[in-house]
Parts: C-alpha cells; sequence; structure tokens
C-alpha cells in the first residue's frame, strides 16, 4: 500500500513539474479585432483594426496565464476613408494623442479545460476601465502550415463610449459597442 502511495506521489510530482507557462506570439495576420454599434436604430455598423500585436502566456495544466494585446487604432477600418478619418478624430479615437488601445489581463477563466472568460484592463484614449471578455470558442492544437503549436479564440464584450470619453452622438449613435476578437496565436 504504502508502495502504490509513493508512486502516485511521485507520479503526481512529475506531472507538475512537466507543466509550464507557453508564450503564444499573436498572428496579426488573422487578428482583427472588430466592433459594432447601433446607428440611428437603422442598422448595425461593424468596423475593424487592422493591425494588432502582442502575447499570450498559457499554462493550460495550471490554468493560468496573462494576455497582452496591443491595437493600433490608427487602422480603423469603417470601409470608407472618410469615415475612418472621422472615426480617428479627438470626439471618437483620437489617434494624434493616443495611437494605439491594449488589454491586459493575469486573469483567464476556465471550465473544466475549456477557457470561457478573460477579465482585464482595458486602456482607450489613457482611460483604463475593467472588462471582461467571453471566451465562445478556444483551441490549442498543431499549425498544419507552419508545424509550431497555435491557439486560437473568439473573444467578445459590450463596453460603453461614454466611459472612454468617446460619447458624441449618443444615445442615437449607441453608447453601448460590441467589441469582437478573433484571435490566433502562435508559439514561440
Amino acid at each position: 500500500m504504502k508502495r502504490i502511495t509513493l508512486l502516485s506521489l511521485a507520479a503526481t510530482f512529475s506531472t507538475a513539474t512537466l507543466a509550464a507557462p507557453e508564450t503564444y506570439v499573436i498572428d496579426g495576420s488573422h487578428t482583427f479585432p472588430s466592433f459594432s454599434y447601433s446607428h440611428l436604430g437603422y442598422s448595425t455598423q461593424m468596423s475593424r483594426f487592422d493591425k494588432t500585436s502582442g502575447k499570450i502566456v498559457l499554462d493550460r495544466q495550471a490554468k493560468t496565464g496573462s494576455v497582452e494585446v496591443t491595437v493600433d487604432t490608427t487602422s480603423v477600418n469603417t470601409g470608407l476613408s472618410l469615415f475612418n478619418e472621422h472615426i480617428q478624430g479627438e470626439d471618437f479615437l483620437d489617434t494624434a494623442k493616443h495611437p494605439t488601445m491594449t488589454f491586459a489581463s493575469d486573469k483567464l477563466l476556465f471550465e473544466g479545460d475549456m477557457l470561457v472568460a478573460v477579465d482585464g484592463t482595458l486602456t482607450l484614449k489613457g482611460i483604463a476601465k475593467p472588462v471582461t471578455l467571453t471566451v465562445t470558442s478556444f483551441q490549442c492544437i498543431p499549425h498544419p502550415m507552419l508545424e509550431k503549436d497555435a491557439c486560437g479564440a473568439n473573444a467578445t464584450a459590450v463596453v460603453k463610449r461614454s466611459d472612454f470619453n468617446m460619447s458624441k452622438y449618443a444615445p442615437q449613435v449607441s453608447d453601448e459597442v460590441t467589441l469582437t476578437i478573433p484571435v490566433e496565436a502562435v508559439k514561440e
């Protein structure tokens, strides 16, 4: 009986020592955060950002990790260059003073082996607010073309423009904005 207990204990410690955080670099060619909002009650308008970078540190066995994402707000893409300039103005993103927004977290929430949420801080126009990203899909598998491990997820959150000093035209243009972040990251 003692032998079985010692073997079980030894196996537990050897498994624990094998687990280690892994760092994944965000793939900017497959990560395009988008935002949508109600426009005068007529329609839901959608736009995206074309340049994103960052790192995700993940220890799947310990169910811990961290996320650091930087979005180049000058890369906003509404589909119309004139409107891109409007969104980059002082009333909204104010990219002349704040050319990036960031999301940082060291609190990943798991249900079993599935990542289901990330609690962090969104900083936009120099204003930092707590935001929870709800993860609707999460998968880590070998990347078939890069021959490296990769992880991907889809995450969403609803934020208020007024929390970030961008409330012009509210409530006609909705204060609530849905952020959708499809992210892919490749192991370093």
